[in-house]
C-alpha cells in the first residue's frame, strides 16, 4: 500500500500531468514509464562508466555513446542527470 510521502510525491506527478493535458489515465502511466526507463538507462551508463574508470578499460556498448544523434543533438542530453535539470520546453523538443 502506498501512504505518506510516497503518495504525496505519485500524487504530485500525476496533478503535474493532469494540469499538462495528460488526464488518461494509461497515458500518465506509459509517461512515467518512459521515465523511469530513461532513468535506469542513465544508472546503467553511469555504472559502467566507474567500472571503466576503476579498470581502465573503455566501455563496451555504452547507452550512451560519445558524439551526436542523426538531429546533431548530443547523446548526452538524452541522459536522466542531465535532462531532468532542462526547461519544460527544451525537454518536449528533446523527445518529441
Amino acid at each position: 500500500m502506498i501512504t505518506g510521502e510516497i503518495k504525496s510525491q505519485v500524487d504530485k506527478v500525476w496533478n503535474t500531468f493532469w494540469s499538462g493535458g495528460i488526464s488518461n489515465p494509461l497515458e500518465v502511466i506509459e509517461q512515467i514509464t518512459y521515465l523511469l526507463f530513461l532513468k535506469r538507462l542513465d544508472e546503467r551508463q553511469t555504472l559502467e562508466e566507474k567500472r571503466s574508470n576503476m579498470l581502465g578499460q573503455p566501455i563496451q556498448n555504452p547507452v550512451f555513446p560519445e558524439g551526436n544523434d542523426p538531429m546533431g543533438r548530443p547523446y548526452a542530453d538524452l541522459r536522466w542527470s542531465r535532462f531532468k535539470n532542462f526547461a519544460k520546453d527544451e525537454m518536449f523538443t528533446l523527445f518529441q
